[in-house]
């Protein structure tokens, strides 16, 4: 009994951890690029489903722990985005074809590559540049709402210190009893019974440099690569492509819905491919199984959680976010320095990425985060040293000249050591043997 006991439960934490400490992100997201209440209910439950479905197969099919997550960087860069031209029909237009690309990127396997190879200074930078803006939000909170904002932090720095899984839900519950206390006149309009609300997809150049081509680099630089990356850490080698397959087919499934991108889980998928899901490697995957599952129910209250987050001050749900996003704030801002110096001007290029970035800015209807990577890859580019000469030696032979020792490779690190080639050779061998069934 305990050999399927232990990994179910461990599911089970990992599906409420990963919904409550960031759904408030999703639902902020949404609403942000024109999503009225029940349209971003609908968005919540679809990216529920579509993640506990893709999660199901991927399990099931390869018996591994292959934990799939909504893509809670891709909902802070809507956040960070707005509204745009067309409003929210055009916003599920470019869910689409971020979905579409994510697909390519499964079947193709050269552009998952590109998308690896994108410099870490400037890829991390525009990360953290999306996730800035939330993340200030605890500080405007506490200066906006101090009796709502004060508890809220209070308890989220307590746990973080002594119960970090469990940090965000409960700041989350005590911001819910802080609404409920002082908002209680005004009533919760919400339902239990699931919502389903279908958008019309439009496309415009706008929305998809906007929000399309920047949700697919977050999602695959900050979710699916690293996802692959914490998954090789615990001695496994998932089948990459497969795996963006299923979630690029369950994203633009979801994205009329109003479901914005599912991926990877990479903060937790620890939680279900860790020892603590189970001692036994081969047996995890019931725990990945079990938060697919898991997930998909939890998203039936999705009415209720987005009335929640409607009736509360917006500040307040936006602080609880950005509580959620601190730490990939932080390991967003690492990576990018650390990384930096393999590039020639990679800090200047980082530092730049990532102001442009985090300035929220709107040229020409296209948001920040697309200048923010141009800006950046633009710096790199200036920076670029020409190739060294050649030199025959007394042979006649040919040498290059070793200006540059332990050339990084072109994710931006010495190969041995980028998370991108972690993941690529996580994915390599598995995915050939996948490719073969």
């Amino acid at each position: 009994m305990r050999e399927v006991l232990q990994p179910v439960l461990a599911g089970v934490v990992t599906a409420l951890v990963g919904f409550a400490s960031s759904f408030a992100v999703v639902v902020a997201g949404l609403r942000a690029v024109g999503a009225d209440a029940a349209q971003a209910a609908s968005g919540l439950l679809a990216v529920c489903v579509a993640a506990g479905a893709a999660a199901l197969w991927l399990g099931l099919r390869y018996r591994m722990p292959i934990t799939i997550a909504w893509s809670t960087p891709g909902a802070a860069l809507l956040v960070s985005t707005g509204a745009v031209p067309g409003g929210f029909a055009a916003a599920v237009g470019a869910f689409l074809i971020s979905a579409a690309l994510i697909v390519v990127a499964g079947l193709f396997a050269p552009l998952a590559r590109w998308i690896a190879a994108i410099p870490t200074p400037v890829a991390s930078a525009m990360l953290a540049g999306v996730l800035l803006d939330l993340c200030l939000s605890p500080v405007r909170a506490v200066v906006e709402t101090p009796l709502l904002a004060l508890p809220v932090i209070a308890v989220w720095a307590l746990l973080t210190r002594f119960a970090r899984a469990w940090a965000v839900p409960a700041a989350l519950v005590v911001a819910a009893i802080g609404v409920g206390v002082t908002r209680f006149d005004e009533g919760l309009d919400a339902t239990l019974r699931p919502m389903v609300d279908f958008t019309a997809p439009t496309f415009s150049v706008s929305a998809v440099v906007s929000i399309g081509l920047p949700l697919f680099l977050v999602t695959m630089a900050a979710q699916n690569v690293p996802g692959m990356a914490v998954m090789a850490s615990y001695g496994y080698r998932p089948p990459l492509r497969p795996a963006l397959v299923a979630t690029g087919l369950g994203s633009a499934l979801a994205a009329p819905f109003g479901g914005h991108s599912v991926n990877l889980a990479a903060i937790s998928a620890a939680l279900a491919a860790g020892p603590d899901a189970h001692p036994d490697p081969a047996r995890r995957w019931i725990a990945s199984v079990t938060a697919g599952g898991g997930l998909a129910v939890l998203g039936l209250g999705a009415g209720l959680a987005t009335a929640l987050v409607v009736l509360a001050p917006p500040v307040l749900i936006e602080a609880v976010a950005g509580l959620a996003l601190l730490a990939a704030l932080g390991s967003a801002l690492t990576a990018a320095l650390t990384s930096a110096d393999a590039f020639p001007g990679g800090r200047e290029a980082a530092v730049v990425t990532f102001v442009v970035t985090g300035s929220g800015v709107t040229l020409g209807g296209i948001g920040a985060a697309f200048w923010g990577l141009i800006a950046g890859a633009a710096l790199l580019l200036l920076f670029r040293r020409p190739a060294p000469p050649a030199e025959d030696d007394a042979d006649g032979n040919a040498q290059r000249l070793e200006t540059a020792p332990e050339i990084a490779d072109p994710a931006g690190a010495p190969a041995a050591t980028t998370p991108a080639a972690a993941a690529e050779r996580a994915g390599t061998g598995e995915t050939r043997r996948s490719d073969a069934d």
